[in-house]
């Protein structure tokens, strides 16, 4: 549909050939985005900040360059936008909450910033987060409520729910997120975008923590690659980064031979928590049926969460949490959003042994991902049990004692270290975006973006996104 979409909504891939024709110029796509987003700010709040100025000065650089043919790299001249808590300098992080809205302005950029403005990126602004990262909506004690572009009434998810919304809206193709338990993957199914979840120490990020990675929300895969091309590129900050790496991120378009004969495993169940809204278990399952019609050799698995890896991997967040939330002053405590607030202080008065007690829960759901996981190609399955819910709603149960209970099929892959994409594969009866989720072994994010890439060629039209470029509200189906 690139064919009549406004400029700022092109793709990545797309804007780099124009530039290279000389047929568009990065001032003016960079111009677009920025009208885009001040005009859509009142409505999606998903922006902490743009840099007009800035991004236009760096647009006019990468001009120059691209009229010499001297281009800094793969994405010189593409606007791009960067998660709140990845560091830009020019900008604070307050990290969602009122609690720090006087945190300071950063003055070195973090990762991947610097990784963006080496490949000649235009970093235009910063997206809002609800606090702490630690919501999968966008209610914030900060910002307020984010609304999704497909409709306002639901939620953008999160916690890189900012960077969803102005994916899914097209202001601009690229967008930084990042990922703890599913804080880029959860945006991506509830607003029908791609990402890509890498590995482990895949790209560099500061500071680095179990489970912790930044990773693409974008439209297209080719972007997506397009874009870990840039992130994944070494940072001495990250002291848990892979180093140097031999990947061709150009390299994800399946062979002739497609799917047939990849080992594809899938679940419709998470194994703890919400269970599967039939409508997204459906979506799914033709999903899968998709890929066994295409040669691949499908077999369903058990899950690898358990009520008991969910339940000690959220107390030990919420312990992690509250650490966080006792270093602040009464006054600034009390600013805290009340969900998590309430999330927070049932993590009190836990034991040293009892937090190290489901620190080895998590080692052992480590383990159990990488054991049921290990015999296929890839595995299949929802990246959430439940479509968008309520934007106003800070979790899909509204309830701060079952926080996490909708993140059986996204967490497991965090604390295993293995790749995990989510691309959309239908809608339910009210339009609601749904995303498969497409998981590989560790290091095996080609692999995965490969699996992720002819699916996103192969699905039928009806589960194919029709962006809500042209106004917030505009449904899919």
């Amino acid at each position: 549909m690139t064919e009549t979409a406004p400029i700022e909504c092109l793709p990545a891939t797309e804007l780099v050939a124009r530039y290279q024709s000389g047929d568009l110029s990065p001032v003016e796509v960079t111009a677009a985005v920025l009208d885009k987003a001040e005009r859509l700010q009142p409505e999606l709040n998903c922006f902490w900040g743009l840099d007009r100025a800035g991004a236009l000065a760096a647009a006019a650089a990468s001009a120059r360059r691209w009229a010499t043919g001297t281009p800094l790299g793969t994405i010189d001249g593409v606007p791009v936008s960067i998660k709140e808590n990845v560091a830009v300098r020019g900008f604070s992080q307050p990290s969602g909450t009122a609690a720090k809205f006087d945190a300071p302005v950063e003055t070195v950029d973090g990762p991947s910033a610097a990784r963006i403005r080496e490949a000649g990126g235009v970093i235009f602004g910063v997206t809002v987060m609800p606090d702490y990262g630690m919501l999968s909506s966008g209610v914030s004690s900060l910002h307020g409520i984010t609304h999704s572009p497909w409709n306002p009434a639901w939620t953008v998810g999160g916690s890189s729910g900012g960077a969803g919304a102005a994916a899914a809206a097209g202001i601009g193709p690229l967008h930084v997120g990042s990922d703890i338990g599913g804080s880029l993957r959860l945006p991506a199914t509830w607003l029908g975008l791609v990402t890509l979840k890498p590995s482990f120490g895949r790209v560099a990020i500061e500071p680095p923590y179990m489970g912790r990675v930044a990773g693409p929300l974008t439209r297209t895969v080719d972007d997506a690659a397009l874009f870990l091309g840039v992130l994944a590129r070494p940072d001495l900050r990250d002291y848990t980064g892979l180093g140097e790496q031999k990947l061709d991120w150009t390299d994800v378009h399946s062979p002739e031979t497609g799917v047939a004969g990849l080992t594809v495993a899938y679940h419709l169940a998470g194994g703890a928590g919400l269970a599967t809204d039939p409508e997204v278990a459906a979506s799914v399952l033709q999903a899968v049926e998709l890929f066994a019609a295409a040669g691949a050799i499908v077999e369903e698995i058990a899950p690898p969460m358990t009520e008991k890896y969910l339940a000690d991997l959220d107390l030990f967040l919420r312990v992690r949490s509250l650490a966080d939330y006792e270093v602040l002053e009464p006054a600034r405590q009390a600013m805290v959003l009340d969900f998590i607030r309430d999330w927070v202080l049932a993590g009190s008065g836990v034991s040293g042994t009892e937090v190290l007690r489901c620190y080895q829960s998590i080692q052992d759901l480590r383990a159990a991902t990488v054991a049921v996981t290990a015999p296929y190609d890839v595995v299949l399955s929802p990246v959430s049990p439940v479509a968008a819910f309520a934007a106003e709603w800070p979790m899909p149960t509204n309830d701060a004692a079952t926080s996490l209970d909708h993140i059986a099929f996204t967490a497991p892959y965090n604390f295993s270290e293995q790749p995990a994409s989510s691309v959309n594969c239908g809608f339910t009866t009210d339009g609601r975006p749904i995303g498969l989720h497409i998981a590989g072994r560790r290091f095996e994010d080609l692999a995965v973006l490969r699996a992720t890439h002819w699916y996103e060629q192969a699905r039928p039209s009806a589960a194919e996104p029709v962006w809500p470029f042209h106004s917030v509200g505009q449904l899919a189906r």
